[in-house]
């Protein structure tokens, strides 16, 4: 059924159920990248890794062919380095190296519904920045999701990034968002990764969120490079990015990317 105000999708027990399928796969290919995600390898590898996997059990990689500005994405995962901060396209010809963060973005397509989820990797040693940012970046992803509950308003899952992020002195990116998940890959709302308490949204049971705070060093600002997908820093700072599915419940949140 639809929240009609809002134009907001809410599902059902049986709907959530399909969802967690999906975003299961998701997390436990985002579990397994961390076993091979290691100097000299390609964001091919990684690439091809996922697909194999996904397609293993019957299902579909949701980027691929996805549409964009100008062309279709190629690939099934985003693989995002350094000062990337999303959609990164995987090429065989780029090897990690250490020192390196890396972030992969990636859906699945199941049953009907969209699982995705995101996580940042350390590749190799990294330096004492980029750790603070991925543990800040991922932190403030589980401080939104904290807030993801009913009654509650959207502003207090963005408020809480922001809180979190700008405390430790960086940056969150508000050219892109979060968003609502299910039939499809993005529904409403939107979920920017900045705001007020208390404002926006009312959050009901059977709202579904891709929450996916992407958070930079330096300056917030970014552009799109002329791929028509890669966005990165404008100031060439670091990027992270982290994002889990979140199914709102009558009883808090549930988390359907965590394995």
């Amino acid at each position: 059924m639809f929240f009609k105000k809002q134009n907001i999708e809410l599902k059902t027990v049986k709907e959530i159920e399909k969802m967690r399928a999906a975003g299961k796969v998701v997390g436990e290919i985002l579990d397994k990248l961390s076993e091979i995600i290691k100097p000299g390898i390609t964001t091919k590898d990684i690439d091809v890794f996922s697909e194999k996997y996904i397609r293993s059990l019957n299902m579909i990689p949701a980027f691929l062919g996805i549409r964009g500005v100008k062309y279709p994405f190629p690939a099934s995962a985003c693989v995002s380095i350094n000062d990337e901060v999303v959609h990164g396209i995987p090429n065989a010809s780029r090897t990690l190296k250490s020192g390196d963060i890396v972030s992969i973005d990636m859906g699945v397509f199941y049953g009907g519904y969209y699982g995705d989820a995101a996580r940042t990797y350390a590749v190799g040693k990294i330096s004492d920045t980029a750790a603070k940012l991925l543990k800040i970046t991922e932190q403030s992803l589980h401080k939104g999701i904290e807030q993801a509950l009913p009654d509650n308003r959207l502003g207090d899952v963005s408020s809480a990034v922001q809180k979190t992020v700008e405390n430790a002195g960086f940056s969150v990116v508000r050219d892109f968002v979060g968003h609502g998940i299910g039939r499809a890959l993005h529904e409403n709302p939107q979920i920017p990764n900045y705001g007020k308490s208390g404002t926006g949204v009312k959050l009901l049971a059977g709202m579904v969120l891709a929450i996916e705070p992407m958070v930079n060093v330096g300056s917030c600002e970014v552009y799109m490079l002329d791929d028509d997908w890669t966005v990165v820093t404008k100031d060439g700072s670091l990027s992270a990015h982290f994002e889990h599915t979140v199914a709102i419940t009558k009883d808090g949140y549930e988390i359907l990317t965590k394995v």
